[in-house]
């Protein structure tokens, strides 16, 4: 059984995908980027990454394995173990773990797991067909500076027979008055250009972008299976179940939920799934909330409590 392909299916949807005895992968979001010197734009993406520490069965890789090959949750906690044993033996003889879509597993020379993720692949479903961007650089002229030198003029005494020798000076600064505001002009206008020139760039990039999305075509191997929508609102927005066990009678799994409601639990007996009834001690809205209670629950009242994703 490829447990990988599962792993790989539930990132599109989940942040946290743990592997019971083995790791969790982790997906972190990093919004589109534009790299200045190659002048390229990249879109949003999920960055995938592996933490050894959380091992902790949290019911979501199993039942959806269950689900999916259509076997009971128990042969789905088997065949995980089964596989991570597989693992660790080889990584105990030095080999590396390749996962496809996911990256890959070995020892580094301290003994401890090193992860390497395969870049290519964007578990960010509304970046999906979306693929860098490269435009050509914006050039500018650059305006140089031209700095004169004010030089200091000793004070002229006009005298009345040497007064029309000066009257040169007055169109002199007539002149370059005039070319002060010239230049000013010239300077403006090119401004303006190298804005207008730029707007242009900019509209093309966006349109390119607009285009990729327009055209893009989303696959997704191994789809998640069609979910008919319950017609009672308030079940609809629960599909998370921490479920305390699971009979092959209805008059056991009543019994079971008469015990939880007594103990001030909302217990609710599920549908009929693959001839057991679930008897779950609270259903839920988010996996959030779901998670935290059923850890709290094998703190506390049962241990082997486990979560069931199923949307009435």
């Amino acid at each position: 059984m490829m447990i990988e392909k599962h792993i790989s299916a539930l990132l599109y949807r989940y942040q946290c995908v743990t592997v019971p005895g083995f790791g969790a992968f982790l997906t972190e979001t990093q919004p589109a980027q534009l790299n200045n010197d190659t002048y390229t734009f990249y879109p949003p993406k999920k960055l995938l990454s592996f933490n050894a520490n959380l091992k902790n069965n949290d019911g979501l890789l199993a039942n959806h394995i269950a689900l999916q090959e259509k076997i009971s949750y128990e042969q789905a906690v088997a065949a995980i173990s089964k596989a991570v044993e597989v693992w660790f033996d080889k990584l105990q003889n030095k080999e590396t773990l390749e996962f496809k879509s996911l990256g890959d597993v070995s020892y580094n020379f301290e003994g401890n797991i090193v992860f390497t993720p395969n870049t290519t692949v964007n578990y960010l479903a509304e970046a999906f067909g979306l693929s860098m961007v490269k435009s050509p650089a914006v050039k500018r002229e650059e305006l140089k500076a031209i700095a004169e030198e004010i030089e200091e003029i000793a004070p002229v005494v006009f005298t009345p027979e040497r007064k029309r020798s000066y009257s040169y000076l007055k169109y002199a600064a007539i002149f370059a008055v005039i070319s002060s505001v010239g230049g000013t002009a010239f300077k403006i206008y090119r401004d303006n250009e190298i804005a207008r020139q730029t707007l242009l760039v900019e509209q093309s990039v966006q349109e390119k972008v607009h285009n990729k999305i327009q055209e893009a075509t989303f696959f997704i191997e191994n789809p998640m299976p069609a979910v008919t929508l319950s017609l009672k609102e308030e079940n609809s927005k629960m599909p998370y179940h921490v479920v305390a066990g699971a009979y092959s009678s209805q008059a056991n799994a009543q019994k079971a939920l008469n015990q939880l409601t007594a103990k001030g639990f909302k217990a609710r007996k599920l549908d009929k799934t693959k001839g057991l009834y679930p008897v779950a001690y609270g259903s839920y809205a988010t996996y959030a909330e779901a998670h935290e209670s059923m850890k709290k629950i094998q703190r506390t009242e049962n241990s082997d409590a486990w979560l069931l994703v199923k949307e009435l």
